[in-house]
């Protein structure tokens, strides 16, 4: 039976990406200088994760310039892009790669984006399962600033959301059944909230 895999941002091709780093403004957030090394070393770990027949959600971000957009049919996978914020290339021209274009999934009660949902449209689904943050997380709201109205965070995870960024899945799709077990590991929820439908709007 195919097994389901999650993936975001990938960057492939991207040079600049070889040169984030963390806050502390030297740790980089991947280990190659070489956006050619780089793709080359995602491309094997992706394929000897995913088999031909596995379903891949990309949660967006997938190449940043259009030259490497060839790079995925070396993938493996029958693959939906959800679409990122650099995913800004025609519908065409990504549907040579996947399967489905989307800007949102829902999936066994959660919500997948690129971008993490704002939490009042969070309503009934148990997490975000998201992309977009690379090595950060989604951090709990602790109050709100009176002076400038501002949202105060604290240092601790808001389990509403997951990231999937390859940052955090050592460089590689994700299978479906490993997200869980993080997400119920740090105590989120997995499926729909049962509840209710979350904050009235």
């Amino acid at each position: 039976m195919p097994a389901t895999f999650l993936v975001s941002d990938t960057h492939f091709g991207h040079a600049g990406v070889c040169r984030f780093t963390e806050a502390d403004g030297v740790t980089k957030i991947r280990p190659w200088t070489d956006p050619a090394e780089m793709d080359e070393e995602m491309i094997r770990r992706w394929n000897d994760r995913v088999r031909p027949s596995d379903k891949v959600y990309h949660l967006g971000d997938v190449v940043i310039n259009r030259k490497s957009l060839s790079t995925l049919a070396r993938l493996n996978g029958d693959k939906v892009l959800i679409r990122g914020n650099h995913d800004i290339f025609r519908d065409d021209e990504y549907r040579e790669y996947f399967r489905e274009l989307r800007a949102y999934h829902v999936l066994n009660g959660m919500i997948l984006s690129h971008i993490p949902v704002h939490e009042a449209s969070l309503g009934r689904f148990g997490t975000n399962i998201h992309g977009h943050t690379h090595t950060n997380r989604v951090k709990r709201a602790c109050g709100v600033d009176a002076r400038t109205g501002a949202v105060l965070y604290s240092d601790e995870n808001d389990v509403r959301y997951h990231c999937v960024c390859v940052e955090q899945t050592d460089f590689a799709p994700i299978l479906l059944e490993d997200v869980y077990k993080r997400i119920q590991a740090e105590g989120g929820r997995v499926g729909f909230d049962t509840q209710g439908n979350g904050p009235a709007m």
